[in-house]
């Protein structure tokens, strides 16, 4: 029974799903709500709530409806707030939201890009502000052979030199 109440919790969300297309739900689930009274009882719950659903016809709005729509709007936009801090603050909404000259959408524009641009090159600054590489020291072999070749040349030059001052 204990089992049978854990998967009743999983098998409510599939419930919806059975209900609408019976075919797609897998055979597991078909199989609990066969078996499982709970389940049964919150299908055919679910069952009469969509065919109410269907049964329902929505009202038809009365012949004045949008004309006594538009004026009570109307009367609303034209009504003067009590007190001049609430006036002001009408004042201010139906500026924002009618326009005035002031128009922030390039202003906020302006500043977003401002702020993308000091933050992308702050962020490159940060990057390129690394610590300047140490020189690689190569290695013991690479420098010997290195100071050999070096000495190799000297030698080369010397020889050189040495054969010159003899044919003299």
């Amino acid at each position: 029974m204990n089992q049978s109440k854990k998967n009743c919790g999983a098998m409510e969300e599939k419930l919806a799903d059975m209900l609408l297309d019976p075919h797609s739900v897998p055979a597991k689930v078909q199989a609990h709500v066969v078996e499982c009274n709970e389940c049964q009882g919150k299908l055919n719950e679910l069952k009469a709530t969509m065919q109410l659903m269907d049964a329902w016809k929505a009202p038809e709005p009365g012949p004045y409806f949008m004309t006594r729509l538009g004026a009570r709007m109307r009367e609303e936009r034209e009504a003067a707030p009590a007190g001049w801090f609430a006036s002001a603050i009408a004042r201010f909404r139906a500026s924002i939201t009618y326009g005035s000259g002031f128009h922030a959408r390039p202003l906020a524009a302006m500043a977003l890009s401002v702020m993308l641009l000091v933050g992308g090159g702050a962020y490159m600054g940060v990057n390129l502000m690394s610590p300047p590489t140490q020189p690689t020291q190569n290695a013991a072999v690479v420098h010997d052979l290195q100071t050999l070749d070096n000495n190799a040349q000297v030698l080369d030059q010397l020889e050189a030199l040495s054969t010159t001052s003899n044919g003299d």
